[in-house]
């Protein structure tokens, strides 16, 4: 088989195949065995009928068709390997005609590929971290969040403040369905809690009745983003109160003989978490920082589609493996079906920029993907048997799928070890801030 292709023009390539004779004959004999076998032909028996009976029967173009199909797609596996891409949609076959017996068979075929941006910059990026080492601000934070499973929760006259938890009555006026309920309950001024609905919590007394009205704050660039409105009724106020931390309360409520039992404690937990999590989260980091550099205004829609279909496939399969369905997990999380997708969509182009980045770079840096990197991608999935994995791979055509992959991992390796990090003790940062907004006051 014969294969040559076109540039790559507004991200698509077109790609023209040729195909031997010999392997159309084949094809061509194939298809009429199996028509042979499919159906019955008066004076036959299964799967005897000569081509003349069947051509009479059936209709030579039938048959010619047929093989025409098989033979595309026995060698668009063989097209993507050739070539090393992966489309973002299915082939666009051009002018197809029905094969002919004892004779090379050429088509065209179209391929959509994802856009090909350049970086602003393909300079180490800069990026802060937690320290390596615990700090006191570290322990103190994981301290209060213990306190905090002994706090109790006192009704209160007053109008409602940051910190307060708030239990009301949801009407949904437009687009608000999952908050809509009796006795929902809100945290003023919590983390996730939109900053429109939080402004118009605080200072509410018991009994008020509000309309209530924003939109979501990471679709607020989206222009068909809904406004969500609501009629909420405070029902009550609670304050929440931590009791003192002291060595007796470590004692009885912790198992430790003091407070300084309790924080070395803490600290081995918080050691052991660090050693396991920062190495993902400088990959985070690093990765979300090279995004920021990609010269794209907006996201391919069809790249964003297929990154939005593989990401949905891939939680489906979580959540079944879990043993939920999808309308369990939303009910759970209080979320409508529409409120979903647009989340996704969300998540599927920064999973593509991010993509886009990191292609950039390995393109910048010419790096390369050899048939051992592959067999050991092959080996740290835990694949047994590679070469019967590789050849399955290869005849679906999802070489260059695995490839992709590993160009990927070698620029986020690259950027990991070139990246310029700062430390910053973020809960102490936090603090900080607390006790100028406190000192301002």
């Amino acid at each position: 088989m014969n294969i040559s292709a076109s540039d790559v023009l507004d991200a698509k390539l077109t790609a023209t195949v040729t195909i031997p004779a010999a392997e159309v004959d084949a094809v061509i004999t194939s298809a009429y065995r199996d028509a042979a076998k499919q159906y019955r032909f008066p004076g036959f028996r299964p799967g005897k009928a000569p081509r003349p009976v069947i051509d009479n029967m059936l209709g030579k173009e039938a048959v010619l068709a047929q093989a025409t199909n098989e033979l595309l797609g026995a060698s668009e596996p063989k097209v993507l390997n050739e070539l090393d891409i992966v489309p973002v949609k299915n082939g666009e076959y051009q002018d197809i005609e029905p094969v002919v017996d004892h004779e090379d068979y050429t088509y065209a075929v179209e391929f959509t590929l994802r856009p090909a941006p350049s970086l602003s910059s393909y300079e180490p990026v800069a990026i802060s971290m937690p320290p390596q080492e615990v700090t006191e601000a570290e322990i103190d934070a994981q301290v209060d969040m213990l306190m905090g499973y002994h706090s109790t929760f006192e009704d209160v006259e007053r109008p409602a403040q940051a910190g307060d938890y708030i239990s009301a009555n949801v009407v949904n006026i437009e687009h608000a369905e999952p908050l809509a309920g009796e006795n929902r309950m809100f945290i003023v001024g919590g983390d996730g809690m939109p900053t429109q609905l939080s402004e118009a919590l605080s200072g509410m007394k018991t009994q008020e009745t509000k309309h209530i009205s924003w939109t979501p704050e990471d679709a607020e660039s989206d222009d068909g983003a809904p406004e969500l409105v609501i009629e909420l009724t405070v029902n009550s106020i609670r304050e929440r109160r931590v009791p003192e931390l002291t060595d007796e309360f470590a004692k009885e409520n912790f198992g430790f003989d003091s407070i300084a039992a309790m924080r070395d404690a803490v600290k081995l937990e918080l050691e052991a978490d660090k050693t396991s999590t920062l190495p993902q989260l400088k990959e985070n980091r690093v990765v979300s920082a090279l995004a920021e550099r990609l010269e794209l205004d907006e996201m391919d829609p069809d790249y964003e589609q297929s990154v939005f279909q593989e990401l949905g496939q891939n939680f489906l399969q979580s959540l079944s493996a879990q043993g939920l369905t999808l309308d369990a997990w939303l009910q759970a999380n209080g979320l409508s079906s529409d409120q979903f997708i647009h989340d996704l969509h969300h998540q599927a182009d920064d999973v593509a920029r991010e993509s886009l980045a990191l292609d950039a770079l390995a393109r910048e840096r010419a790096i390369e993907v050899t048939d051992e990197d592959v067999d050991a991608e092959f080996s740290r999935a835990g694949v047994e048997d590679i070469e019967a994995s590789r050849a399955q791979f290869t005849a679906e055509g999802r070489i260059p799928a695995i490839r992709d992959s590993i160009r990927r991992s070698k620029a986020v390796d690259w950027l990991v070890e070139t990246a310029v990090v700062t430390e910053v003790d973020e809960f102490a940062k936090s603090d900080e801030g607390s006790e100028e907004e406190q000192t301002s006051e």
